[in-house]
């Protein structure tokens, strides 16, 4: 086999603590984070020799190993000894700056298509290390599924599935930059932290009502008051419509909101996309 079609998922963040910041100048987070089955599709084409290829058609991304995608490929060779490479093509459909973690996603994609074309053999746990040393979030999306997340983001803990539901995702025309965001951030004046074992509590009771009352993201304590409120607007919009619950994800300014109800997130769906052009219907991806 020489190619591979993988699906690379979006996540989206139940919460995101931050609990301080560290000497390396990194933070120490605490999130509760979701795979959804809205993502980008990847073919990967092994090459005979070590050249790294990324096209992203239809975007100005960068390509080659400058891509997330083409740097998981090149680690992926380098810690493995193969002698291969690679091209990568990536139909895009998660929003960029959208604190879904796009390009985390390729980069995982890409690990996941190498191991089953190069080397199958090979742990999650290995991928995951290797994907350490692309981002914070490509640990999380080499594992997906429902999962608590700490230190960077690298420490994983599976958790209970999320329970079946609607779910509607928004991202207003603006991004926010995360490095940004973080120095925004005064640990010690952030007002609101989720309560996590609450929130295990009701993910295990499949209390999806219950479990979307304690989504909490601190960096929404730290947006501009135009930011604000068009966060505001979003959320109050999917509340309107029916949602259990509504958060922003990661460091936004994507905003989504959880339904029971197919018929509410339907128009929900519709009354915002009318609004607000890059909004999507999905679900909970199906966890392995």
């Amino acid at each position: 086999m020489k190619e591979l079609a993988v699906f690379a998922p979006a996540k989206l963040n139940l919460t995101l603590d931050i609990l301080c910041r560290r000497e390396d100048g990194y933070h120490d987070l605490k999130m509760v984070m979701i795979s959804v089955d809205l993502g980008d599709t990847l073919m990967v084409r092994l090459r005979e020799d070590r050249k790294i290829l990324v096209r992203v058609p239809g975007t100005d991304l960068p390509e080659g190993e400058d891509n997330l995608a083409g740097r998981a490929a090149r680690i992926f060779f380098d810690e493995t000894g193969s002698a291969s490479g690679a091209e990568i093509t990536i139909e895009k459909r998660i929003p960029a700056q959208a604190g879904m973690a796009g390009g985390s996603a390729n980069a995982a994609a890409v690990l996941r298509a190498l191991r089953t074309l190069l080397h199958p053999a090979l742990t999650d746990r290995k991928l995951e290390a290797m994907g350490e040393q692309i981002g914070s979030d490509v640990p999380y999306c080499v594992r997906g599924g429902t999962a608590l997340a700490e230190g960077r983001g690298e420490r994983l803990t599976d958790w209970p599935p999320m329970p079946p539901c609607r779910i509607v995702v928004c991202k207003p025309e603006f991004g926010l930059p995360t490095p940004e965001l973080f120095g925004r951030v005064r640990v010690e004046k952030l007002r609101t932290h989720p309560d996590h074992e609450a929130l295990h509590a009701a993910l295990l009771g499949k209390d999806l009502r219950a479990m979307a009352k304690l989504m909490v993201n601190v960096f929404e304590e730290v947006l501009t008051p135009q930011e604000a409120e068009t966060i505001g607007d979003i959320k109050a919009r999917l509340l309107r419509f029916g949602a259990a619950g509504a958060a922003m994800t990661g460091s936004g300014p994507t905003v989504f909101g959880l339904f029971e109800d197919e018929t509410a997130a339907r128009g929900a769906f519709d009354a915002l996309k009318a609004v607000y052009p890059q909004t999507f219907l999905t679900r909970p991806a199906p966890e392995v």
